[in-house]
């Protein structure tokens, strides 16, 4: 009989050991997890003070970014319109200097043609051929119509001449054909 209770006791005393082995080794980890616990409740206490503010700022970044990409998409369409409107400057500008230059061209082609004229030999007149104005008989039908048609060759040849005229490149290749 003493046997049985023998074994109870042993057995007691080996789980009472146990447990306190257990124990002792589990009070550093159990003290490590409330260290833990603290530390995870002042990072959600300081989580709570703090995110909402940086929230906040995030959304105000947010829209100030907003309102500089407006800012600056006017400023790109105003570039843009200055832009244009340089272009058309220079559009004018070209078109006014193109003009300027017909200009000038038609004033040296006209005194160059005045100096010919002015320079060259007159043909003597006879004066016995002609009849004063008031003198002179009637012209027919006929030659009304060949003088007409005359007129009109000339100016059309004249014309032609000047065809040449129409863009500044040749005017300058012509006017320097003629010097």
């Amino acid at each position: 009989m003493i046997e049985p209770l023998f074994w109870l006791g042993l057995s007691l005393l080996l789980v009472a050991t146990s447990l306190t082995a257990v124990l002792v080794a589990a009070i550093p980890a159990l003290q490590e997890l409330a260290h833990a616990a603290r530390s995870a409740e002042k990072l959600f206490d300081t989580l709570s003070r703090e995110l909402p503010p940086t929230l906040e700022a995030i959304r105000v970044t947010g829209l100030e970014i907003t309102d500089l990409t407006d800012d600056v998409s006017q400023g790109v369409k105003s570039a843009s319109q200055v832009v244009k409107q340089v272009d058309q400057s220079f559009d004018s500008a070209r078109k006014q200097a193109q003009n300027l230059q017909v200009g000038t061209h038609s004033i040296f082609i006209g005194a160059k043609a005045a100096w010919r004229n002015f320079t060259r030999q007159k043909p003597v007149r006879r004066t016995s051929d002609r009849l004063p104005s008031n003198e002179k008989p009637p012209l027919t039908l006929r030659e009304r119509e060949v003088l007409r048609q005359e007129n009109r060759r000339i100016k059309a040849e004249v014309y032609r001449a000047n065809d040449g005229y129409n863009d500044a490149a040749s005017w300058e290749n012509n006017f320097d054909d003629e010097d």
